[in-house]
């Protein structure tokens, strides 16, 4: 599902608030973690990762893992937060705008 402009600054302003569920730190990426991370998605929708590892070139790839696995889309990316969102099929709880 590809967001539009106007969606991700819906995003945007509705994960302002959101406190980081899931954080990848030092370790790296485990299936652990990403499972927390699905398991996360399909209850939030919508949700805020830190990502503490090495620098921007390791965050990029570690996000970028994070959104293949997990079928995600990438709504900001600020420092060593990003913030994912994917759309549950069974129980949407988030209403976007067109």
């Amino acid at each position: 599902m590809k967001l539009s402009k106007s969606q991700i600054r819906h995003l945007r302003g509705l994960a302002h608030t959101l406190k980081p569920v899931v954080m990848i730190g030092q370790h790296g990426l485990r299936d652990s973690v990403l499972e927390e991370l699905g398991i996360a998605l399909d209850h939030h929708e919508l949700v805020k990762v830190k990502v503490s590892v090495g620098d921007r070139d390791e965050r990029d790839a570690v996000i970028d893992t994070l959104l293949a696995q997990t079928g995600a889309e990438l709504v900001q990316r600020i420092g060593n937060m990003a913030v994912l969102f994917r759309r549950n099929p069974e129980k949407p709880r988030i209403e976007l705008p067109r």
